[in-house]
């Protein structure tokens, strides 16, 4: 029912979100006398934070058409590898003749799968991350598909079958494939990759790279990791998890509601956002249009949700954050226990921030216990000081001072990897 009511509200608040924008566009109106005093910029400003609040939020565009290779401007097109239901793998395929020419017949960069967290946003989140990485990689990336527009023939998805994505998505890509999980994709990302290598997969990843993500949330546990683990997993079925309603496609799909979600986020730092909305104001009435735009921007962004499935969502909690079945060697897949300690020649690095308020210090660098035959040469830990979880994928510190590392990483793995080819060979 809370669905229902909540696609109920929105309609109900339709004739005054609209007329808010009609109303803010009057006021400043070239045409409207008063346009330019404190008066009408207040007027316009106030209607147009309503509007900005009672708006729904669309799938943002990724807005990427170029990148920057040794000074120069390489296009690029954003194509689908592949379209499974529940996610689409998308190709940055940079102009092959420009590169070219940028790069004067350097050898072919590394083929990188950034996987996207399923935890509310797009993957368009992660644009600053893909940014930093296109001018010296092959970029793809898993573009999670909204629940709620999924019908219910398509079947279930659930953790599983994410790991089976995962599996698919890198033998798409081909030998080599470097993948980097930010967030909540670490511990299905260790587990397509332990399962690829017990079973000698000759497309298994060169390296693995973990971002902040959940391995173990027993160490330094944050507010969410708390709240996981008071609750029983009842209450989240009966408290998070709701029908999506009609004309939506995945009418009737049992769904962690993206708006739920969104209320969660935006609980946990009230304050923070309050005051967003009210220098917003204030940009607006003092005509600041660079600083209302970054609002606008972020905002754009961080409100646009989506939805994720009942039993992806409750398996999470379950087995990430309740059990811990990973770090406690009991995590399945198919009905086979998977076995980080089979990855012997994949690298392994992992990355924290040192102010995470999401995942804790300590939670991404379990990896490396529970990956004990990775050889030492081949694993790498790093803590980003004075950033918090965000910055740990985007912003000037990822730009500056992690994206270069997480570059050097996955050059080091490939070359590792060639040798191993190298030796292979001569001894046949």
């Amino acid at each position: 029912m809370l669905y229902t009511a909540y696609e109920l509200a929105y309609a109900a608040v339709a004739p005054a979100r609209i007329a808010a924008g009609v109303g803010a566009k009057f006021w400043r109106s070239p045409f409207n006398p008063v346009a330019e005093s404190w008066f009408g910029r207040s007027a316009a400003a106030a209607l147009d934070v309503f509007e900005n609040v009672m708006r729904r939020y669309p799938k943002p565009e990724w807005d990427i058409d170029s990148t920057f290779v040794n000074g120069v401007e390489v296009p690029l097109v954003i194509k689908e590898t592949v379209r499974e239901d529940f996610c689409t793998l998308l190709h940055f395929e940079r102009d092959a003749d420009a590169l070219a020419k940028a790069k004067g017949g350097a050898e072919p960069d590394p083929k990188v799968l950034i996987v996207a967290p399923i935890s509310g946003h797009y993957a368009t989140l992660l644009r600053g991350t893909v940014e930093a990485m296109l001018p010296d990689h092959d970029v793809y990336i898993t573009d999670w598909a909204d629940a709620r527009h999924v019908p219910l023939s398509a079947g279930r998805f659930d953790l599983n079958d994410y790991i089976d994505y995962l599996i698919g998505f890198i033998r798409k890509i081909g030998p080599g494939t470097h993948a980097m999980a930010v967030c909540q994709p670490g511990p299905p990302l260790l587990a397509a990759a332990a399962v690829m290598a017990e079973d000698k997969d000759p497309l298994r990843p060169a390296s693995v790279t973990l971002m902040g993500s959940p391995i173990d949330t027993r160490r330094s546990p944050t507010v969410p990791n708390k709240l996981s683990q008071e609750r029983p997993l009842h209450w989240f079925e009966q408290n998070m998890i709701y029908t999506v309603p009609g004309p939506y496609a995945g009418a009737m799909r049992r769904v962690y509601p993206g708006f739920v979600q969104l209320y969660s986020f935006l609980s946990m730092n009230s304050d923070r956002h309050v005051n967003a909305h009210y220098d917003y104001f204030q940009h607006l009435v003092e005509g600041d249009g660079d600083s209302a735009d970054k609002h606008r921007k972020f905002y754009d962004e961080y409100l646009s949700v989506l939805d994720m499935t009942e039993e992806f969502y409750i398996q999470t909690i379950k087995e990430v954050f309740q059990e811990h079945t990973l770090p406690e060697g009991k995590f399945m897949h198919r009905g086979r226990r998977v076995k980080p300690e089979a990855i012997t020649d994949i690298a392994l690095m992992t990355v924290e921030g040192e102010n995470d308020d999401i995942s804790g210090i300590g939670q991404t660098q379990a990896a490396h216990d529970l990956c004990v035959n990775i050889p030492e040469n081949m694993q790498l830990d790093y803590i980003q000081p004075e950033v918090g979880h965000y910055g740990v994928f985007n912003g000037s510190r990822w730009r500056s001072e992690i994206q270069p590392r997480v570059a050097e990483f996955m050059r080091m793995a490939a070359k590792e990897a060639e040798k191993r080819k190298d030796a292979k060979a001569a001894a046949e």
